[in-house]
């Protein structure tokens, strides 16, 4: 691990007074920043909290929200609960991945801009069908409104500029 990933655990840990019971939102800081939980960083806090790092591993794979996985710049959550799924989320899902051609066993972008999931439930049924984009939601989405999206998201870090622009 890089000296400037270790000054950046250290301060986290540190705003958490290297407190064992706060393990959890410890890991939370920790993804915020890396967008996941990189095996080694899970080590170093093992080591710094005291605790066994099966202890600190089983935490991080308990919570669905924890990632062990690398994630792109943007998170993409396309609900699939019942009042998403009988309003078609699902095509809005396959619109999303044929897009950026991802699969549900390989949900990120080669280039780590997208990350794309499907949650059970993300509690705006009355907006169905959602998705979020880092968890800002995007409700009564339709295959063309994730296409538009997805473009504008693309315009925004400067790639595919002509197919945003075109309509």
């Amino acid at each position: 691990m890089e000296a400037k990933e270790q000054k950046v655990l250290d301060e986290i840990l540190s705003s958490h007074a290297y407190d064992q019971t706060a393990v959890i939102a410890i890991m939370q800081d920790i993804q915020k920043v890396y967008r996941y939980l990189p095996e080694e960083m899970l080590c170093y806090i093992a080591k710094k909290l005291h605790l066994s790092e099966a202890k600190v591993y089983g935490v991080a794979t308990f919570y669905e929200n924890f990632s062990l996985e690398p994630k792109g710049k943007y998170v993409i959550k396309i609900c699939d609960g019942t009042a998403c799924h009988v309003r078609k989320s699902t095509a809005i899902l396959e619109e999303i991945r044929g897009i950026l051609g991802v699969t549900e066993k390989k949900p990120t972008t080669q280039d780590m801009l997208f990350t794309v999931e499907t949650v059970s439930c993300l509690g705006a049924c009355g907006l169905a069908p959602v998705c979020t984009v880092n968890d800002v939601v995007h409700a009564a989405m339709t295959p063309e409104k994730a296409r538009d999206l997805i473009k504008e998201l693309k315009a925004g870090e400067g790639i595919g500029k002509e197919a945003a622009n075109e309509d």
